[in-house]
Parts: C-alpha cells; structure tokens; sequence
C-alpha cells in the first residue's frame, strides 16, 4: 500500500501539466459532451477516481462525484479542495440503482482480476439509467507492455474485441470506440520493446514514466495530441497505446 501512495502522490504531481493527461482529456471531452447532450443538471459519477482530479474536471459537465479504495488517493483529493469523494471498491460501489447519467472508469478495469473486473462492469450497468452511457479507457494492445505496466498494475491489455466483448456481455451497446494515442504508437512500440528485452523495472524504479518532460517536449506532445484528439472526434484510430469507448444502457430492459 505505501508503494501505491507513492504512486497516488507522483500521479497527483503530473495530472494537471503532463501531455498525457492533457492528451487523456482532449480525447475524453466530446464524449462527455455526446453523453451528455441534451441532459439537464446531469449526475456523474467517475469509478475508481484515484485523487478525484477527473472528478473536479468533470464537475464542469453536470454534478461529479467519485469513489476509489485508496485513502491516499482521497485524502490528496480533499487537500485540493474535492469534497464529494467516497471510499469503495469497484465490485460494490454505495450508490442506488439508476442513479446516474453517466459513469466513467478511466485506466482502472485492466489492473482488476477477471471476476472483479466483470462485476465492475455490471455495477456500472447498474449505476446507469436507463439511456445513460459509461465512458472507459483502458491500456491497449499486449505489445505495449513495459515499465508503465508495472507502474499501473495492468493485469491485461486491451484490443477492440476484447473490450467490446465484455461490455456487451454485461448489457451495454457500444457508440464509439477507438484506440487513442496513434501518434504515440510508433516510438512507444520500440522504447517498450527495448524494456521487456532489458527486463522490467521495479515499481519505484518506473516511476520515472510518469514524469513531466521538459517543457518544449512536453509542448510538442500536447499539441500533437490535441491535433490527434480533433481527427479522432470523426474516424476511429486503428491502433494506439490506449482503447476508449462510449457506451449505452438501453433505455428498454434486456429480456
């Protein structure tokens, strides 16, 4: 757990500056916004919200709320001010049934064993009215494991089908999906490459991978990013180091 904190605190230092967040963001939003549209005083609610950064951003689009485990993650949270924070687990979360316009899970489902993973899902499911969607991002394609895989305690990594599959074997229909970070691909493909063949680095020693490059690079990769973000908005990327998908909850029951 004091490795986790860690983790939460580095984690806390790089989300408002680090181009992948910035990245993470503008690849999110017009999803927000889709889910979103036509909503009034929308209630969301961010599954497994580590510090509760998201939290606050999405705060901007309806009424947020989040939950994680980690009393770290909230206590660091509530240091910056974001009250409506609760501690729970994935696989039971405190909220009723049909409850919220829309969930999000942001880089949490591939560190969870299959079963907690699928019970996530459902309780996501659960969470959602009727018509409302649940927004997911996951790491993306076996290939990519690296240093960040020990970092992020990714149990799998995702491709379409894989994704696809399990949430609609829990009842949702997919609106979009798409891998992100295409522009990434490339240059992660090799350095993660070059880590396996090395061997891994330990937790502490990974830490490295999350933090902010110097400014002119950490610049030119959030701009590149955005630019990324704004052709997304209208075609699919095939490939990309991460896997993002909007999904709804019928508004009839399932039979």
């Amino acid at each position: 757990m004091r490795r986790l904190d860690h983790l939460l605190r580095a984690t806390a230092r790089a989300e408002a500056r680090h181009f992948w967040f910035r990245g993470f963001r503008a690849f999110v939003e017009p999803l927000i916004r889709l889910a979103l549209a036509g909503r009034t005083d929308p209630r969301i609610l961010d599954c497994g919200c580590g510090t509760g950064a998201n939290v606050a951003w999405l705060d901007s689009f309806g009424r947020a709320y989040g939950f994680d485990l980690s009393p770290t993650g909230l206590r660091i949270g509530r240091e910056h001010g974001r009250r409506r924070l609760a501690r729970a687990s994935v696989a039971a979360v405190p909220f009723p049934t049909a409850s919220f316009d829309l969930v999000t899970s942001f880089d949490v489902l591939y560190s969870l064993d299959d079963g907690v993973e699928r019970t996530a899902i459902a309780e996501m499911y659960r969470l959602l009215k009727p018509g409302g969607c649940a927004i997911v991002n996951v790491a993306a394609l076996e290939v990519l494991r690296g240093d960040h895989s020990v970092l992020s305690r990714e149990l799998r990594r995702y491709d379409r089908s894989m994704l696809r599959d399990r949430l609609t074997s829990a009842g949702f229909r997919i609106v979009r999906l798409t891998y992100t970070n295409a522009i990434l691909f490339a240059p992660l493909l090799a350095v993660r490459a070059i880590q396996r063949a090395r061997g891994l680095r330990t937790e502490p020693e990974a830490q490295a991978e999350i933090a902010v490059p110097p400014a002119p690079v950490n610049a030119l990769l959030s701009a590149a990013l955005r630019i990324e973000a704004a052709w997304v908005r209208r075609f699919d990327a095939p490939f990309g180091s991460s896997l993002l998908c909007l999904a709804g909850k019928p508004t009839e029951p399932r039979s």
